[in-house]
């Protein structure tokens, strides 16, 4: 593993764990003792075109509320070191650390592709979720603005949708939200893993602010629009005492549903979430990773289905429990609401001008 140096505060990945695809890799040479790393530059973001040919991605996992799922953009500049995504980019040929939050893919054509797939007499309507792997509006969509074109597709067809974002940004896009919701046919849960501005920046260094996501949730709420908050993922020892008092924020700035998942360490997600547990909370290291391993039979990780999201066993039992007094006590529904796909319209080509 090839460590940048200094790690990029800015950052999440302090570590480049080897693509497991590729039977060679760049490391440093331990012998170089005249090179500084020092002097190496820190990684610019780098938005590279994704030339895909289609948008809609079937889902089979039983441990997800969708079928269907539409991702503007592959890599995340909001650089969580938790991310159970990362090692995704290594399909692509790059690497799980700072190639996943610093070579972002991005798909300029979604919505075209989008209103294509959706106006096909094929098409059945259903709930698409957004997005299913990577934050549909980490920073660069304030620019490109290519979740919130997606968003004009679906409210046009009425088609369902539920989102999922860590972003703020989400609010600028309540024009097609409130019309989606005036049909039943759009949810939103803003991710907030803390309350402590500090440990987000550690935890999430280039999402909003936790302030900036209740800002959010109430502004949505305000508008009519399900929201709700997902606090994931939680972390042993890190967030897990702040439960309570996410879900009182969450329910007073208008959240009606919540739901959660524990920490998942799948593949080279592990190094990277250790080397940052390391680097930041050296002192609670190995209480963070003895209480996980109660959560996975001994193990950091475990990919079973019905069991990798929630855990299982006595500290899992203790964990839901917690969390669903919690969730009663501020008339927060544990189940997500349920988009209808009743209002659906097909729109063929040329038939906008007519609505």
């Amino acid at each position: 593993m090839n460590p940048p140096s200094p790690p990029d505060p800015h950052r999440g990945a302090g570590v480049n764990p080897p693509n497991r695809f590729l039977h060679t890799h760049r490391s440093a040479d331990p012998d170089a003792i005249d090179l500084d790393p020092a002097e190496e530059p820190d990684p610019q973001t780098q938005f590279i075109p994704d030339l895909a040919q289609s948008i809609l991605s079937r889902n089979d996992s039983p441990d997800v509320g969708f079928t269907w799922s539409l991702n503007p953009y592959r890599g995340c500049e909001h650089g969580c070191a938790y991310c159970y995504a990362r090692p995704t980019h290594e399909y692509l040929g790059y690497n799980a650390g700072l190639d996943f939050e610093s070579r972002i893919l991005v798909k300029h054509h979604a919505a075209q592709l989008l209103r294509s797939e959706l106006a096909k007499p094929s098409w059945q309507p259903a709930l698409i979720a957004l997005s299913g792997v990577t934050d549909c509006y980490q920073p660069v969509e304030r620019r490109l603005q290519i979740t919130r074109a997606c968003l004009a597709v679906l409210a046009e067809f009425r088609n369902p949708v539920t989102l999922i974002t860590k972003n703020a940004l989400v609010q600028r896009d309540i024009d097609h939200l409130a019309e989606l919701a005036r049909h039943n046919a759009v949810a939103v849960c803003i991710s907030l893993t803390t309350l402590d501005p500090q440990l987000r920046s550690l935890l999430e260094p280039r999402a909003s602010p936790p302030a900036a996501r209740l800002r959010a949730i109430r502004r949505l709420a305000d508008a009519g629009i399900p929201v709700g908050v997902f606090c994931a993922p939680i972390i042993p020892a890190i967030n897990d005492s702040e439960i309570p008092a996410v879900l009182a924020a969450a329910a007073e700035a208008g959240a009606s549903f919540a739901n959660y998942t524990v920490l998942r360490l799948p593949l080279a997600v592990e190094p990277i979430f250790l080397d940052w547990l390391q680097r930041h909370f050296p002192a609670r290291r190995d209480k963070v990773l003895g209480q996980l391993r109660s959560f996975r039979e001994g193990a950091l990780n475990r990919s079973e289905f019905g069991e990798r999201m929630r855990g299982t066993g006595a500290a899992a039992d203790r964990l839901r429990q917690l969390f669903h007094l919690a969730a009663r006590r501020h008339r927060l529904r544990i189940s997500w609401p349920e988009p209808s796909t009743a209002a659906f319209r097909r729109i063929e080509p040329g038939q906008l001008e007519m609505f």
